[in-house]
């Protein structure tokens, strides 16, 4: 079975910082693009970042480039998003989802019913 398993979400406030991790077990890691996710409370999911596998291909969203920093280990099967500079409207429940790496394409990753697998989420709570 396909299992990801998001953590290091908490609470901080405006400026802070935080390290998201998704362990990712039951699929090969390199046929695979892994994102994070996020929903706020009455928004839709957003989906902010995306790498590859291989890690060539990376996808940031504007609302989050130059602050977050997505990145993965393969050796581990791990896909990390380093968050600063973090803002109130940061604050959402964050989501690692796998999408297979033959639908890259913007349209697709950016998309976040369009992903297979999901991972339980790990809340953020950015304080003022």
């Amino acid at each position: 079975d396909v299992q990801l398993q998001a953590s290091g979400g908490g609470s901080v406030h405006t400026g802070g910082s935080l390290n998201l991790a998704c362990a990712a077990s039951g699929l090969t890691f390199d046929d695979y693009a892994i994102a994070w996710i996020r929903q706020a409370p009455g928004t839709e999911r957003e989906v902010i970042s995306c790498i590859s596998g291989s890690s060539r291909t990376q996808y940031n969203a504007e609302s989050v480039k130059g602050r977050f920093t997505i990145s993965s280990d393969n050796a581990k099967n791990t896909v990390y998003l380093q968050m600063n500079s973090l803002a109130p409207e940061d604050t959402a429940v964050y989501y690692c989802a796998a999408i297979s790496i033959n639908a890259w394409h913007i349209a697709t990753i950016t998309t976040a019913r369009k992903y297979n697998y999901w991972g339980q989420g790990t809340q953020v709570t950015v304080s003022s």
